[in-house]
C-alpha cells in the first residue's frame, strides 16, 4: 500500500512538468494515477482481510532522535486508504471540465492525495506529522487559485486554522517525546512509554482539539463551510471526503492512543460533565444539532451541504467518545460513509448543477424546474440525499446506528440529543431537494434569459461514472456492512485495549 503514496507524489511531479496547454493529457494522467492508486488500495484492503497490523516499511530516518520511516496498516488504515482511493478517482472525474492551468491543478490535487495516503499509513508520529503538513499546502492553492466566492479568504482561513491545530499537536507530541524518555517517535513505543497521568490530562485535550479543528468540531468548525463553498468541486469533495477525516483519524490514532488516561474522570463534575471525554462528547452533540439547524436555513445550496458536513462529522467525534467497541467502530464506518456521501453531494451541487445554471441560490433554482430540464441531476440528488439522511440500504444508516447504540451504552442522553440532529437532517435535505429540483414555482428570468429557455449542457460520461462509483460505494456497504466491519472491528478492539496495537 506504500505505493499509493509514491505513485501520487510521482504523478504530481509529472503533472507539474507537463507542457502547458495539454489539458487532455493532464486529465488522462491524473485519472490513470488515481485509478492505479485505487487498485492498490483495494488490493491492500483485500489482502489485509483477517490480519492485524502489518508493517510495510520500517527503516531509520533520523536515527539520532529515534525517528523512523515506518509505514504500517491495520483495519482502520485500510478502510481510510480505500476511501482516499475512491475520493481521488471521483475527484478527477468531476474535474474533467478544468481548463485553466490544468496540469497545475492536478499536480496540487495528487500531492494532496499523496499526503493523505501518508497520514493514514504512518506509524511514526514525526512522519505522520510531516504528511499531515504536506496535505495542508495543496489545499490552500486549490482553493485560492481555482475557487469561487471569497476564495482567497476561505483558503487563508483554512490554512490558518489547520496550522494552529498543527501547532497544538506539535507541542503535545514534543512534550510526549521529551517526557517518555524512550528516544523514539514510534506510535507504539510512545503509547507503551507509561506517560504520567497528570501529563496525559493536559496533553490529551491539546492534541484532540488540535486534530478536531480539521475534523470540523464545533466551535472550531467555521473554516469548513466557508472552505467547502469557495473550493472547486474536486477540492470540496476532498475537503469533506478525506481531509476532515485526517482530523478525526488523528483524534483516534494519536490523541486517544497516546493519552488514554486523559479521558479519565477529573474527580469532580459540573452539570454532569466530569471529564474531557464528556466535554468533547457534548461538543460533538452540539455540532450535530447546530450544523443541521444552520443547514436548514441556508439559501446557498452549497452552504447546505457544507453545514451538513459539520453535523455528520459530529457523529464521528461522538462515536469516538463512547469508548466502546460498537461506538468507535461506527465512528470509523461513518468516516468512510460521510467521505463517500459528502463527496457525492458536493459533486452534484458544485459540478453538475452550478456549472450549468451558474447559481447556487435556492431561490433562483426554484424557477428553473431542474427535475424536468436536468432529470439525471435531480434523481442523483434524491439518491445522495437518501444516503445522507441515513436511510436503510445506505452506508450512513449502519454507521449512525452504531454510533447511536454506542452512545446510548455510554450515556443515553447523548443519543437523545443526537437524534434531534437526525430529524433536522431529514428536514434540510428534503427542503433543499424540493426547492432546487421539484419546485412548482413559475419560471423565472434565470431560466429563460433573453432568448427563451435554453438547454443545459448534457451530462458527461465522467459525471455519470463518478456518480455511479460513489453511489455504489455507499450502497454496497449499506447492504453488506461486514465488508468493512470485519476489518474495522479487530483494529478498534486492539486500540481500545491499549496502545493502538
Amino acid at each position: 500500500m506504500a505505493w499509493t503514496i509514491y505513485l501520487s507524489f510521482a504523478g504530481a511531479v509529472a503533472e507539474a512538468l507537463l507542457p502547458k496547454g495539454r489539458a487532455g493529457l493532464a486529465r488522462a494522467l491524473a485519472l490513470l494515477v488515481a485509478l492505479v492508486g485505487l487498485l492498490i488500495a483495494a488490493a491492500g484492503f483485500a489482502a489485509g482481510a483477517g490480519q492485524g497490523r502489518v508493517t510495510i516499511v520500517d527503516v531509520p530516518w533520523v536515527a539520532s532522535m529515534g525517528i523512523r520511516y515506518t509505514l504500517a496498516a491495520d483495519g482502520i488504515s485500510r478502510v481510510l486508504v480505500l476511501l482516499t482511493g475512491l475520493a481521488a478517482v471521483a475527484g478527477v472525474l468531476f474535474s474533467w471540465n478544468i481548463e485553466r492551468r490544468t496540469n497545475e491543478f492536478f499536480a496540487f490535487f495528487l500531492a494532496l492525495i499523496g499526503g493523505v495516503y501518508g497520514v493514514f499509513l504512518s506509524f511514526d508520529l514525526f512522519l505522520l506529522f510531516v504528511f499531515y503538513e504536506i496535505a495542508i499546502v495543496p489545499k490552500y492553492f486549490l482553493i485560492a487559485i481555482w475557487g469561487s466566492t471569497r476564495r482567497e479568504y476561505a483558503a487563508m482561513k483554512l490554512a490558518l486554522y489547520s496550522f494552529v491545530g498543527s501547532a497544538m499537536v506539535l507541542i503535545a507530541l514534543l512534550a510526549a517525546y521529551a517526557t517518555s524518555g524512550s528516544r523514539s517517535t514510534g506510535l507504539l513505543d510512545l503509547a507503551h512509554a507509561g506517560l504520567p497521568v497528570s501529563f496525559q490530562m493536559w496533553a490529551f485535550p491539546l492534541t484532540f482539539v488540535g486534530f478536531a479543528i480539521l475534523a470540523g468540531m464545533w466551535p472550531f468548525h467555521t473554516w469548513a463551510p466557508t472552505g467547502h463553498v469557495a473550493a472547486p468541486t474536486a477540492a470540496s469533495m476532498l475537503l469533506a471526503g478525506v481531509v476532515m477525516k485526517l482530523g478525526a483519524y488523528g483524534c483516534l490514532r494519536v490523541a486517544m492512543s497516546l493519552f488514554p488516561h486523559g479521558m479519565d474522570p477529573w474527580g469532580w463534575s459540573l452539570i454532569g460533565i466530569g471529564s474531557w471525554r464528556d466535554v468533547f462528547a457534548v461538543l460533538a452533540v452540539v455540532g450535530i444539532i447546530y450544523g443541521a439547524l444552520v443547514a436548514l436555513v441556508q439559501t446557498d445550496f452549497k452552504f447546505v451541504i457544507g453545514y451538513s458536513s459539520v453535523s455528520h462529522m459530529g457523529f464521528v467525534l461522538l462515536g469516538l467518545m463512547t469508548l466502546n467497541q460498537i461506538g468507535v467502530s461506527g465512528a470509523v464506518l461513518q468516516m468512510y460513509s460521510h467521505g463517500v456521501i459528502a463527496g457525492l453531494l458536493f459533486a452534484i451541487v458544485g459540478r453538475i448543477v452550478y456549472e450549468r445554471t451558474h447559481t447556487r441560490q435556492l431561490a433562483e433554482l426554484e424557477g428553473m424546474h431542474l427535475s424536468r430540464r436536468m432529470p439525471f441531476a435531480a434523481w442523483a440528488f434524491v439518491i445522495a440525499g437518501m444516503a445522507s439522511m441515513g436511510l436503510p440500504g445506505f452506508s450512513g444508516f449502519v454507521a449512525e446506528l452504531q454510533v447511536l447504540v454506542g452512545s446510548w451504552n455510554a450515556k443515553p442522553w447523548w443519543t437523545s440529543a443526537a437524534g434531534v440532529g437526525i430529524v433536522v437532517g431529514v428536514a434540510y435535505t428534503w427542503r433543499a431537494l424540493q426547492r432546487a429540483f421539484f419546485s412548482d414555482m413559475p419560471h423565472t428570468h434565470h431560466a429563460h434569459g433573453n432568448h427563451g429557455e435554453h438547454a443545459f449542457d448534457p451530462i458527461s460520461w465522467p459525471e455519470v461514472t463518478g456518480f455511479c462509483l460513489l453511489a455504489a460505494a455507499s450502497l454496497v456497504i449499506g447492504l453488506y456492512p461486514r465488508i468493512l466491519l470485519d476489518t474495522i472491528e479487530p483494529a478498534v478492539r486492539a486500540l481500545l485495549a491499549g496502545g493502538g496495537q
